[in-house]
C-alpha cells in the first residue's frame, strides 16, 4: 500500500481525511489538492487553478492580482455548482491541504531543497512534470490567516440555528481540554447570541453577539458587542485584586466597569480599565499602535496580549 502525507496551513475546517485519501488513490495522481469554489473578492488571497473535465489541474497561480487574476476565471459548474452559484464563484481556490504520493514528495524535496513554501513554490514547480488532481471539498472550511477572517470565523459560532461549523455535531463533537475551572458566574447580566466559556465572572453587564474565553471578567455597566475576548491564563486572587485597586497603579485582569467594547478582539491577559471605549471612534481601517496596547486591521481593534488600557481611554 502506498504511503501518503497530508499537509495543512492556517485553516479551520472539518474534513474526513479517509475520503480525501481514497479519492487521491482512485485518481492515480501524484499530488491531490483539496479545492473550493470562491468569489472574486477573496480570490487573490489564494492559490488558484484551472482544471479539465476530469479534475486534473492544468494551470496554477499563487495569489494572482489584476489581469493575472482575471485569467484564472473558470466555469465552476465543472465542480457541480449550478449556473447561478458558478457565476458568483468563478474561481477554484486551493485550501492548502495536499496529499502526496510518498515518492513524489521525496523527489520534489530533493529537487528543490531551497524552496520552503508548498503553495508558492513546490506545487507550481511540480505542475509540468507531475499529475496534479483537484478534490472538491464541500464541507466547512475557512482560511483564518487574516485578522478579519479569524474574527468572522469566531463570531460565526454564535449563530442560531447551528452555524456551518458546530461544536455540537452528532458525528464529530468537539470538547475543550479539562481545566477544572468553576462554572461561569453571571449576576444581573443580559447575554444574547453569545458564547461564554467556563470560569468567567460577569456582573450587571450586557453581552451581545460575542465570544468570551476562559476566566473573562466584565464589570458593572459594561457593554461587549460583536467582540471576541480571549480571557486570561490565570486568576488574580482577591488579595491581589484588592491590593492593586487600593494602590491605584495596576488595573486588574479583565474589563472594568462602564466600559464599552465593540467590533474588537481582546487578547489574553489584557487589563482594561473603567469608562473605556474601544469602538474605533474615528473609523480607521488600519493602524499600528502596539506601543499603546492595540492595533487595527480591517476596522477591527485588536488589544494585544497583556495590554494595559487605562481608565477613560477612548480608541
Amino acid at each position: 500500500m502506498d504511503e501518503f502525507i497530508i499537509l495543512s496551513g492556517d485553516h479551520l475546517y472539518r474534513m474526513d481525511y479517509s475520503e480525501f485519501v481514497q479519492a487521491h488513490r482512485d485518481s492515480g495522481a501524484d499530488i491531490t489538492l483539496s479545492v473550493v469554489p470562491i468569489d472574486e473578492a477573496r480570490a487573490s488571497d489564494f492559490g488558484l487553478m484551472k482544471i479539465d473535465d476530469q479534475g486534473r489541474v492544468t494551470d496554477f497561480s499563487e495569489k494572482p492580482k489584476g489581469e493575472a487574476l482575471k485569467a484564472m476565471q473558470v466555469d465552476t459548474t465543472v465542480l457541480g455548482l449550478d449556473a447561478e452559484a458558478a457565476q458568483t464563484k468563478p474561481y477554484i481556490a486551493s485550501m492548502g491541504i495536499y496529499v502526496f504520493k510518498k515518492q513524489a514528495l521525496i523527489d520534489l524535496l530533493d529537487k528543490f531543497p531551497n524552496q520552503t513554501d508548498f503553495g508558492k513554490e513546490i506545487i507550481p514547480s511540480a505542475a509540468g512534470n507531475y499529475r496534479l488532481q483537484a478534490y472538491l471539498f464541500d464541507g466547512y472550511w475557512e482560511d483564518i490567516g487574516t485578522i478579519k477572517a479569524f474574527y468572522d470565523a469566531n463570531l460565526a459560532l454564535t449563530q442560531q440555528p447551528e452555524p456551518f461549523f458546530s461544536f455540537y455535531s452528532d458525528t464529530a463533537p468537539i470538547y475543550t481540554r479539562s481545566r477544572f475551572l468553576p462554572p461561569s458566574k453571571m449576576a444581573d447580566c443580559q447575554i444574547t447570541q453569545s458564547m461564554v466559556a467556563e470560569g468567567c465572572i460577569l456582573r450587571n453587564c450586557r453581552i451581545h453577539h460575542s465570544v468570551l474565553g476562559v476566566r473573562s471578567r466584565v464589570g458593572e455597566g459594561s457593554v461587549i458587542q460583536d467582540s471576541l475576548l480571549m480571557g486570561a491564563d490565570s486568576y488574580e486572587n482577591q488579595t491581589e485584586r484588592g491590593r492593586n485597586q487600593t494602590a491605584g497603579s495596576i488595573i486588574p485582569y479583565g474589563i472594568g466597569s462602564n466600559t464599552t467594547i465593540r467590533q474588537a478582539i481582546v487578547d489574553k491577559n489584557a487589563q482594561i480599565g473603567s469608562n473605556v471605549q474601544i469602538v474605533n471612534r474615528d473609523r480607521i481601517e488600519e493602524a499600528e499602535r502596539e506601543d499603546e496596547g492595540f492595533y487595527i486591521r480591517s476596522g477591527i481593534v485588536v488589544v494585544v496580549k497583556g495590554a494595559v488600557i487605562k481608565d477613560g481611554t477612548i480608541i
